[in-house]
């Protein structure tokens, strides 16, 4: 194959999970990037059977793709006792030893969750998607369904959405929501934006109260599947994947048709607040079903007593 047929290093190096395009830019410009043993240039492209080295990581290109082309998306729901990682000394069980084999490629997993967390694992064959998503900067959504033993006070609730002194700097949720409880075990669903090690577990820690259990179940515009059992692994379709590059900025949103909508009768009930942009995030998300705390939660309206939910009341900075 020509030199000219091939894609830019900047993009192969992106899409093989090593940093955003434009910090490949930077690496390239830097002269850290030899292709085939010579020192690579902005605007270098490369072709199958070419030998790429940046740092540590050597590469040889197989098949390229472009833009969005032949991306792969995977949805495992982790179970506790595994580690996101494919090295590690004590030989404990990894989640890419139960994910399939994919040819010309390679499985990024899109953030992680610590040995003794559940819940929902991202995992892409995109470099620049993987980049877009777990990048600090981007600060997507995590949410977690979180076990706690003890009960938070309304005050620390309120104060979680504010700030929380960790070792590593200030910390808070978006979202708090009390889920109720039984005993010694009580449940809350929160929300954040970023995904520093253990993070959850020590906000909680500072308030007093100990996790017992911690699940993601959502990352971004994905959601858990209620369907998808702890270990098993399921992988988006075309659409889905469509509409988490829109969503991650990597292709354009086609352009909708302006509808009048029917003009409804005097008696007709009026929609609920909110409903609209409801229908839009589900319209949005590859999993339309309403993610939900799996395992025995159990709100405070069921038991009797008032529910309660706290969300952040400032901007950050």
């Amino acid at each position: 194959m020509d030199k000219t047929e091939g894609i830019r290093l900047q993009k192969y190096l992106a899409d093989a999970g090593l940093g955003s395009r434009r910090d490949m830019d930077a690496l390239v410009a830097s002269g850290a990037v030899t292709v085939n043993g010579l020192v690579a240039e902005p605007g270098t492209r490369v072709v199958p059977g070419d030998r790429v080295q940046a740092g540590e990581r050597h590469l040889r290109v197989q098949e390229l793709r472009e833009q969005g082309e032949d991306v792969r998306v995977l949805l495992y729901h982790k179970p506790e006792g595994e580690i996101v990682s494919r090295d590690d000394p004590e030989d404990r069980p990894s989640v890419f030893h139960s994910l399939p084999k994919v040819r010309g490629a390679r499985w990024i997993a899109i953030g992680r969750l610590d040995f003794n967390t559940s819940g929902l694992l991202v995992f892409t064959t995109s470099g620049e998607l993987a980049n877009r998503l777990a990048h600090p900067r981007f600060e997507v959504e995590r949410e977690y369904a979180v076990r706690a033993m003890g009960e938070l006070t309304h005050d620390q609730m309120n104060q979680a959405t504010r700030e929380i002194l960790l070792d590593d700097g200030p910390a808070w949720f978006e979202r708090i929501e009390d889920r109720g409880g039984e005993g010694a075990n009580h449940w809350y669903q929160v929300v954040l934006r970023e995904g520093r090690n253990r993070e959850v577990r020590r906000m909680f820690a500072a308030m007093g109260v100990m996790v017992s259990r911690l699940m993601r179940v959502r990352f971004g515009v994905i959601g858990l599947p209620p369907r998808l059992k702890r270990g098993q692994v399921i992988e988006l379709k075309g659409e889905e994947i469509n509409k988490v590059l829109i969503w991650a900025g990597m292709r354009d949103a086609p352009e909708r048709k302006r509808r009048t909508p029917p003009r409804p009768s005097g008696d007709a009930r009026k929609p609920a607040a909110g409903r609209a942009a409801a229908a839009e995030g589900a319209a949005m998300a590859p999993q339309v079903e309403p993610v939900r705390a799996r395992g025995p939660v159990r709100s405070k309206a069921a038991s009797g007593r008032p529910t309660g939910g706290a969300s952040r009341g400032r901007p950050r900075g």
